[in-house]
């Protein structure tokens, strides 16, 4: 009976031994898929983009299962850190700020400039003149989201905040905004380069200021994650040096954003 026993539990342990080991080899990423060319659903309700690619090709060079966890922009650091995803990868800068809450890897590609949005003719000298009293929308939870809190809302303009740059666009062509301000690849590819941009155009200054935008987009692990954060860094360096993200790129965009 003690023999059955004995071996009961071995068997228990094993099963426990082989479930952890085949949830170690799990990576949950978190993503918000509406900033295209970066990540957006297709036409089927599949995801698709640059960030999308490149996690796949990051979760290959780790020999680990990529499980994607979708949502909004503004939730993906709380969902980190009570453990909901192991990791942000959605095109987010890395801050002064974020870093206060989350560690970063290294940076997967280079950060784009943000730039205002506006109908046709719209002239912006002074941002901060210019756009005294108008209506700006921002994604929330974003870098963007931030500067035009600290700079923009202190200068008299009225700061919009949605839960998707798609959301943004809809109400500037509904003339609900006078202004969006967004990453200028985003601004390209989600909206002027679609039907609904037509009459539209970017106006006024680059913003690159890092205080806000930051030194490159990184994926977020949890702070002291420094397994997970490493495990990453030598994904993000095998890729750049087999031409993995440089195929990616050229299947994307039409300029170079590949981390140097």
């Amino acid at each position: 009976m003690a023999m059955v026993k004995l071996i009961g539990l071995f068997a228990l342990v094993c099963i426990s031994a082989s479930a952890f080991s085949e949830e170690s080899k799990v990576v949950r990423i978190g993503i918000e898929p509406s900033y295209p060319p970066f990540s957006y659903k297709t036409s089927d309700g599949g995801t698709a983009g640059f960030d999308y690619d490149m996690g796949n090709a990051l979760c290959a060079e780790m020999k680990v299962k990529c499980v994607w966890v979708e949502q909004e922009f503004d939730g993906l650091i709380p969902s980190l850190k009570v453990r909901k995803i192991d990791a942000i990868l959605s095109s987010m800068l890395i801050t002064s700020e974020r870093l206060k809450s989350v560690d970063f890897t290294q940076q997967y590609y280079r950060s784009m400039p943000a730039r205002l949005v506006m109908k046709q003719g719209s002239v912006i000298n002074d941002p901060l003149v210019d756009l005294k009293g108008k209506k700006v929308g921002v994604q929330q939870g974003t870098t963007n989201d931030r500067f035009a809190s600290d700079v923009l809302v202190p200068s008299g303009v009225e700061v919009v905040r949605y839960g998707s740059q798609g959301q943004l666009f809809l109400d500037l062509v509904a003339g609900r905004l006078n202004a969006g301000l967004a990453d200028i690849v985003n601004i390209y590819e989600g909206f002027l380069n679609t039907d609904a941009g037509k009459g539209y155009t970017v106006v006024g200054p680059d913003f690159d200021d890092p205080k806000y935008f930051g030194d490159g987009n990184g994926i977020a692990v949890r702070k002291g994650d420094k397994a997970m954060q490493e495990q990453f860094n030598s994904a993000i360096a095998a890729v750049n040096a087999n031409g993995t993200c440089k195929r990616l790129q050229e299947k994307y965009f039409k300029f170079e954003v590949c981390a140097r």
